[in-house]
């Protein structure tokens, strides 16, 4: 597939699959910390060769300027149609084991939507994201999925993410402006998945990807991060378990 608007166009990666390199190349807005979980060490990088067709990258001339990642996984057979508090890590998980044993999907989640930081607010998440619930359709499937980060809510780090995403504007719309992109484009939120993402870490390491002390035990508050890390200084270690909110989108 291939859309363009306002001389900004978005293909499929598997029609342009010489894209990948600058595909991951894409200066992005992710904490570093973000980067050093074990089940994407494994696994994501391996999503756009293995499912291309749903991945897609937006051309401002010839650079890349955004990118969406997605897998198709089974969720409405045996799994009984509840995604899993495990989040964004065990979808990718299902998504590589469904692929692996020749499983019949009818589910394509969203992995990550990331916009070229000099083109945030110019409204490309809110087109990206329409791009991608249309590749989806496009290759017939009737739902789509997302382990979705809130992006305001590392505003509030202790607040609980069932308190946080209960938050709306007088207009009823969530008050984080990410999900309620989502809900803008017929999304409803179906909860939250507690343990989406898992890093953990030494205290070396997590003072290298943060610039914090990590000395003391207890939580410990980290820019962008959603909760608290939890820092173990005795055993020499910190862990940090990201919630994030399914929503669900019909085609």
């Amino acid at each position: 597939m291939t859309a363009q608007h306002h001389g900004i166009v978005i293909t499929a990666l598997a029609d342009r699959p010489d894209l990948e390199p600058a595909m991951w190349r894409m200066p992005d807005s992710w904490p570093e910390f973000m980067g050093h979980d074990d089940t994407a060490a494994a696994y994501f990088g391996r999503v756009p060769s293995t499912f291309g067709h749903l991945c897609l990258v937006a051309l401002d001339g010839d650079e890349v300027v955004a990118r969406v990642f997605a897998a198709p996984f089974e969720l409405h057979g045996h799994r009984g149609g509840e995604l899993p508090p495990g989040g964004w890590d065990r979808v990718l998980l299902w998504a590589f084991r469904d692929h692996e044993n020749g499983t019949r999907t009818d589910t394509v989640s969203a992995l990550e939507i990331a916009v070229r930081p000099d083109h945030l607010g110019r409204g490309l998440s809110h087109r990206m994201l329409a791009a991608m619930r249309a590749a989806a359709a496009e290759a017939g499937y009737a739902e789509l999925v997302a382990p979705v980060r809130p992006n305001e809510k590392h505003l509030d780090p202790h607040e609980p993410a069932t308190a946080y995403i209960a938050r709306t504007r007088d207009d009823g719309l969530p008050v984080d402006a990410w999900l309620r992109t989502h809900a803008r484009a017929g999304a409803t939120i179906h909860g939250v998945a507690p343990r989406s993402m898992v890093v953990a870490g030494s205290l070396g390491q997590w003072r290298e990807w943060t610039g914090l002390p990590f000395d003391t035990p207890g939580e410990v508050v980290v820019p962008l991060a959603l909760v608290p890390v939890v820092c173990d200084p005795t055993h020499d270690y910190a862990v940090y378990v990201e919630p994030n909110v399914w929503v669900r989108h019909r085609l």
